[in-house]
């Protein structure tokens, strides 16, 4: 060994043993060098500085409580405790972090390092890279605020600004959020995402956009596995030619399903019918909208709306053979037809919709009832046609210049006919009867004619009786006023319900539809939070979506209905 090598050797151990003398008073603190190859010194340019640089065996080497810096070239300020590293570095932390840059600069006091430069960092199941990172070792954090991509074994993540937290392995992305996915794609103003079960929440205008549906919300959850999750605050489904609307939505497409809970509109887009109520599923594969909780569904008759109301609504089959059920207090409002019984059954593919148990039916002022009542419209066109009333049909009007007796006209069926959506022609047959007040030009009454005959033709003007036939050996008379006693003025069977005739389309619910109390959706109004969210779900067994060694299937009931998760 000649002079000069045994000089630097001397020197070298010198200044590890000055370094080795700081690192004991800084309570452990202090960066230690763990391998220094070449050393020099530049007080010109780097003054207080040592550098080391790597020789032909290996690179320099740092460590600081838990993790290992290598890199080509440190310059390293013992008193600051802090180095500048540059060259092929790489930063490992345990047996998991693992960070490489071009160059970083690391401070041993707040156990904070920037790298940057081609930086990317992986913990084994997914890579971050970005152009300048930031990673917080005293808090376990790493961040980036000019862009950066996140790649995992599902998806591939952007944003404009990213924070890597390492104890629960989330990922809280924020501007530009974007998740692109061979099955999805996700956008969203602030996204939370854990790589382990690798679980979305979102926050801000978000939309997901599936190869059959599209989801939007302010607020929600997404497992991207199995595309199962649910949105609140603004929430929107474009599914199945449909477009649901509500303060909750939940949506599985496994099982091909969705629902929505309180303030709900569902839009059918081929027939431009609507659906409103506080709770509903759709079943894709079935074809099918259920609807309950003030559930009124809107369809488009002749430029007027018809509201169609029941406990529960049902509609299912496809395009040009959906039928629409309702279910228990059945009611309907146009502005010139209403009505109401205990189920309403419409056929599309038919165009008949029946009013079945104990019916009753009001066009304008004239009250039909019978033991069933069928609608039908004209298929291609879609307005009203005709009218049927099989057995014990009865229709009854006010006589309104009297004020105080009825029109009356039964028989044990009814048909009638619509032209241009108002009911101009019925016919009665089979043992028809008829009460009518007759008056004359100047509304003088003539008499009140009851007769029977075996059947009956109205002729109908403005949704008054304008004239009456009587077919098959009538036999009746016009009575004077006087000579028929008012316990004779009506026919057998007579029940007049005009206080339960509906005029206008808030009469279709009653109380309790009015007086429902809406469930209250959690995370609405405030954040809650949304670690212990996601332990709670990852340690649920019974949860669909993350249950292990489970296929996903659909909850007994959706969770949004119950109680709402969100962030």
């Amino acid at each position: 060994m000649n002079l000069k090598s045994i000089s630097f050797f001397i020197l070298s151990l010198f200044v590890f043993s000055v370094f080795a003398q700081e690192q004991q008073t800084e309570g452990g603190r202090q960066i230690n060098i763990v391998y220094g190859a070449n050393f020099t010194k530049n007080e010109a340019e780097f003054p207080g500085a040592s550098i080391f640089s790597k020789d032909d065996e290996r690179q320099v080497q740092f460590e600081h409580q838990g993790a290992d810096l290598w890199c080509d070239i440190a310059i390293f300020y013992t008193e600051e405790n802090r180095l500048k590293a540059i060259g092929n570095i790489r930063l490992q932390q345990g047996d998991s972090i693992e960070m490489n840059s071009g160059k970083m600069d690391y401070d041993g006091n707040t156990k904070l390092a920037k790298a940057w430069e081609k930086v990317d960092l992986t913990n084994g199941q997914m890579t971050l890279t970005t152009d300048t990172l930031y990673f917080d070792r005293e808090n376990q954090q790493a961040y980036y605020n000019a862009g950066g991509k996140v790649v995992d074994s599902a998806n591939v993540l952007t944003s404009k600004v990213g924070t890597y937290f390492m104890t629960p392995k989330k990922y809280q992305f924020q501007r530009n959020v974007h998740i692109d996915n061979p099955d999805y794609i996700i956008d969203s103003e602030q996204l939370d995402y854990y790589t382990t079960s690798k679980n979305a929440y979102m926050y801000g205008p978000s939309t997901i956009t599936g190869e059959e549906y599209k989801i939007y919300c302010e607020r929600g959850f997404y497992d991207t596995k199995i595309e199962q999750g649910y949105g609140i605050k603004n929430t929107r489904i474009d599914y199945d030619n449909k477009i649901i609307e509500g303060d909750s939505l939940y949506f599985d497409k496994a099982t091909e399903f969705a629902s929505a809970t309180n303030n709900i509109k569902i839009t059918d887009t081929i027939n431009n019918g609507v659906i409103r109520a506080h709770y509903a599923e759709v079943h894709k594969a079935k074809d099918s909208v259920f609807a309950t909780k003030r559930a009124v569904s809107i369809s488009l008759v002749q430029k007027d709306s018809l509201y169609m109301h029941g406990d529960t609504l049902m509609v299912t089959g496809k395009e040009e053979e959906r039928i629409l059920r309702a279910f228990r207090n059945a009611k309907f409002y146009k502005t010139d037809l209403s009505g109401k019984c205990d189920s309403i059954h419409f056929d599309e593919k038919t165009g008949i919709t029946q009013l079945i148990t104990d019916p009753i039916l009001w066009n304008v002022d004239n009250q039909i009832t019978g033991d069933s009542i069928h609608l039908i419209s004209d298929l291609e066109t879609d307005k009203l046609d005709s009218l049927k009333v099989i057995e014990n049909a009865f229709i009854i009007s006010l006589d309104t210049i009297s004020g105080t007796g009825y029109n009356q006209a039964k028989g044990k069926n009814l048909f009638g006919k619509f032209i241009e959506n108002e009911l101009k022609i019925i016919d009665l047959v089979q043992n028809t009867e008829v009460i009518y007040y007759v008056y004359n030009d100047d509304e003088e009454l003539v008499g009140i004619d009851k007769t029977i005959c075996s059947k009956i033709r109205l002729l109908m003007a403005d949704n008054d009786i304008e004239d009456i036939t009587f077919f098959v050996n009538p036999d009746g008379d016009i009575f004077p006023e006087t000579d028929l006693p008012v316990e004779s003025r009506k026919l057998k069977g007579f029940i007049w319900r005009g206080d339960e005739r509906i005029r206008s389309k808030e009469e279709i619910f009653d109380e309790d539809d009015n007086n429902i109390e809406l469930v209250k959706i959690r995370g609405i109004d405030n954040p809650i939070d949304i670690d212990a969210e996601e332990n709670e779900r990852q340690k649920n067994q019974n949860d669909p979506i993350n249950a292990p060694n489970t296929k996903a299937v659909k909850p007994k009931k959706p969770v949004l209905k119950k109680k709402a998760q969100s962030p």
